[in-house]
């Protein structure tokens, strides 16, 4: 008996110091920004170190290889992520725009296997109770709703303040990590070459000088470089 509860009490130190390092290596988003795979992933840690601990068969080695051989799979998923952007939209999936100018995209919503009442859910999570309100909605990677609503019932109230009616228009991401977002120029009609002048004009050269880049209506562009560290890491490539 004395023996059994001492390898319990050996596994679950292990187990727990093991957990604590994978989820230290594979960073905050696995809480903050969880994906259903990275939901998956935490019940599959989980499993690892609880079915160990009642399995005499299973040894502290077997716990340690488990999960150290889980753990490296996923880090690897997320320096893939990081390193070629066009893996993200694959492995991470992409927001949807469920709502466009006020207008529900059926289209989007039955590729999220979502129906109207799920969306008006996840909108009064939100605290918007009307869809008259909103102008785009947009399903995140992880569930979630993110809304911009329209001018008058904007926080506070423009239409109580009195203020002119103004066209709400939604920022468009078109430089990222240091590449173009061709996809988003097309759809908006406009131009490698444009961009490339606007670029200029800020003193960045290339666009491998940006981190990201979005554009909006009647504003300008809006460019974030990336830091001095981070460029000596990408000129070094």
């Amino acid at each position: 008996m004395l023996m059994d509860f001492t390898r319990i009490s050996v596994e679950l130190v292990i187990g727990f110091f093991s957990l604590f390092i994978i989820t230290q290596l594979l960073g905050k988003t696995q809480i903050t920004q969880i994906t259903p795979f990275d939901f998956i992933s935490a019940l599959v840690l989980g499993e690892l170190v609880g079915n160990a601990l009642y399995d005499n068969e299973i040894g502290v080695e077997k716990i340690i290889y488990s999960l150290a051989l889980w753990g490296l799979l996923i880090y690897l998923l997320e320096r893939i992520t990081q390193k070629w952007r066009k893996t993200r939209g694959f492995l991470e999936g992409r927001p949807s725009i469920v709502i466009h100018k006020s207008v529900i995209n059926k289209k989007e919503l039955k590729k999220a296997k979502l129906d109207i009442d799920q969306l008006r859910h996840l909108l009064r999570s939100k605290g918007v109770f009307s869809l008259r309100e909103i102008e785009y909605a947009l399903l995140e990677t992880d569930g979630t709703v993110s809304v911009m609503k329209k001018h008058p019932y904007d926080a506070p109230t423009n239409q109580e303040s009195n203020i002119p009616p103004q066209n709400v228009t939604l920022p468009v991401p078109i430089i990222s990590d240091g590449e173009i977002l061709t996809e988003n120029l097309d759809e908006y009609n406009l131009s490698e070459q444009w961009l490339l002048n606007e670029l200029k004009k800020t003193g960045h050269r290339t666009p491998k000088n940006i981190i990201y880049a979005e554009w909006e209506e009647g504003k300008p562009i809006f460019f974030m470089p990336f830091s001095e560290e981070d460029r000596k890491i990408n000129l070094s490539k």
